[in-house]
């Protein structure tokens, strides 16, 4: 599996995720980076022209997405390095995707550019009842709870589901899809 670590952040250019029943000033704390939401919307863009004959260019895949394509470039290459793209070079080039849409799930594309999802890399909290660094504790371990809620809401959506809902075929997730996504994960 994958080795490093995601850690949702806060930045002025990232997409906030909002869990269920939080206000949006607790929400501002988890988002998807910047470089992650790039990744999810070029290789939707490759699913949706996946009918279109041969290779997508960078330059097309940038028109389509609004992402730069200077920036494109670097995360085509770090979504190749993780095997979810191919390339052909020269005239007629550009990319494809390396699997199905339905094999592709978006945790797997933000932790191909940002590392796995986490909400920080704090160790392992004491679990033994008690916590002698003012709680601190109690804290790591509900952050690591929440990153594996997260990581879990993540799997459970792959590049075929989002293009369906894309498409107008599949309702729009919702609080009630998400939750039940977390009570039975895929």
């Amino acid at each position: 599996m994958f080795t490093r670590h995601v850690h949702l952040r806060r930045s002025a250019a990232a997409v906030a995720v909002e869990p269920h029943g939080w206000s949006n000033h607790y929400a501002a704390g988890m988002r998807v980076s910047s470089k992650g939401d790039y990744a999810c919307r070029a290789l939707l863009s490759l699913t949706l022209h996946a009918s279109d004959p041969g290779p997508t260019s960078v330059r097309d895949i940038a028109e389509r997405t609004a992402i730069p394509q200077p920036y494109l470039e670097q995360i085509l290459l770090a979504l190749k390095g993780a095997g979810l793209v191919r390339s052909k070079r020269g005239v007629g080039g550009g990319y494809v995707l390396a699997r199905l849409p339905e094999e592709i799930r978006l945790s797997e594309i933000l932790a191909a550019v940002d590392g796995p999802i986490s909400l920080g890399d704090f160790g392992d909290p004491h679990q033994d009842g008690s916590c002698n660094h003012e709680g601190q504790c109690v804290l790591y371990a509900i952050w690591k709870l929440a990153g594996e809620h997260m990581r879990q809401l993540l799997h459970g959506f792959t590049l075929a589901d989002v293009a369906s809902v894309a498409e107008g075929q599949a309702p729009w997730p919702d609080r009630a899809s998400i939750v039940a996504a977390l009570v039975d994960p895929v």
